[in-house]
This record gives C-alpha cells, structure tokens and sequence, in this order.
C-alpha cells in the first residue's frame, strides 16, 4: 500500500504536468508572435506532434499501461490542435522588433 507522501508525489507530478499541458496553445501564439512558427508549419509537422505528445505521455504517467498514456496523450493531441487554430487567428502580426529581415541588397 502506497504511503502519503507517495501519493502526493503523485499526485503534485501529474497536476505540475496537466498544468503545462494546458499552457501549450498560449505558448504556441506566443511563438508566433515572435515569428518562430506559423500555422502551416504546424500542419506540416502534425504527426510528429502526435508522436511527440505519446513519448511525452510515456514519460509523465506513472504506471506503462495505454489507457493512462492515452490520457495524457489525447489532450495534447487536442491542444495541438488548437493551437493550429489559436496561431492562425491571433499570430497575424508579430510583436514589435520581432520582424523579419529582407536579405535583399
């Protein structure tokens, strides 16, 4: 039987990593603000997103079964998602100092 401070270190990690989860779509409008990312460079890169937010899932839960990875895995796949849509709405124009250089002499 698991003690209490077992349980909570439990509990604390997968609360810290549903956290950050969540914060992927603000995180990704404000990388294309800055001009590091636009909404079809997402699309394009779509399944190693997918990819991606199973090794993570793998990572954070803590016991190997699929359904927990699963768990952790389909709301970062949604949120990707998301953030396509989030990016191609509100990244039109990128933060002032943040644009880009023409190379043309």
């Amino acid at each position: 039987m698991p003690g209490v401070s077992e349980y909570f270190s439990l509990a604390l990690r997968l609360l810290i990593a549903f956290g950050v989860v969540f914060e992927l779509p603000v995180f990704m409008v404000f990388l294309a603000k800055m001009g590091l990312i636009n909404a079809p460079l997402l699309r394009k890169h779509r399944k190693y997103a997918i990819l991606f937010a199973f090794i993570i899932a793998a990572i954070l839960t803590p016991t190997p079964d699929v359904v927990n990875q699963f768990f952790m895995a389909a709301p970062l796949v949604i949120l990707y998602e998301v953030s396509i849509i989030a990016v191609s709405f509100f990244a039109g124009k990128t933060f002032f100092g943040f644009e880009k250089k023409d190379a043309t002499p």
